[in-house]
């Protein structure tokens, strides 16, 4: 097999996660559930993010969790998600407060240019960052939803996540 051949085959491996990579670039800017005004309930918690590497300033940090294997990592279509909109910095932080014990998992998109969506190169390639809660590893696609996934209990917890480029 030729260069060129192992290299498009490589190319193509990558477009589910290019449609995947779209991740929290449809998490609207919408409030998480808990923080709609109402207090929460005493058996929930807040789940502290920090996602570190980011290349740039510019733009925003757009994030899902979610406990729904099968809308992770898009966490479209989940009433239960919780999602974040924070203006990009070189390290940002942000909480999810509200979250009751479960089994969650966070994806991450760096939208540099604030379209609200996962820019990509030649069609398939993600022009912009990405991370994953317990910076679980990107192969030929995004991560495994059990790839992800951390325990929320009834006590405060704080993760770091890794962004990740491509281009």
């Amino acid at each position: 097999m030729s260069n060129r051949q192992r290299c498009f085959r490589s190319l193509c491996a990558l477009v589910p996660f290019a449609s995947a990579a779209v991740l929290a670039s449809n998490v609207a800017a919408a409030e998480t559930p808990a923080e709609t005004g109402s207090e929460p309930a005493a058996e929930t918690t807040t789940v502290t993010v920090t996602a570190t590497n980011l290349r740039s300033a510019k733009g925003v940090v757009r994030a899902c969790m979610t406990t729904n294997p099968k809308r992770f990592p898009k966490c479209r279509g989940d009433e239960n998600a919780h999602s974040k909109v924070v203006p990009a910095g070189e390290t940002v932080t942000f909480k999810f407060t509200g979250v009751k014990p479960g089994n969650y998992a966070i994806a991450l998109l760096h939208d540099e240019n604030n379209n609200g969506k996962a820019d990509r190169a030649l069609m398939m390639m993600p022009k912009e960052g990405f991370g994953f809660s317990r910076d679980a590893k990107v192969r030929m696609g995004p991560p495994k939803f059990k790839s992800a996934a951390f325990d929320v209990s009834s006590e405060t917890k704080a993760l770091k996540i890794k962004m990740r480029y491509m281009l």
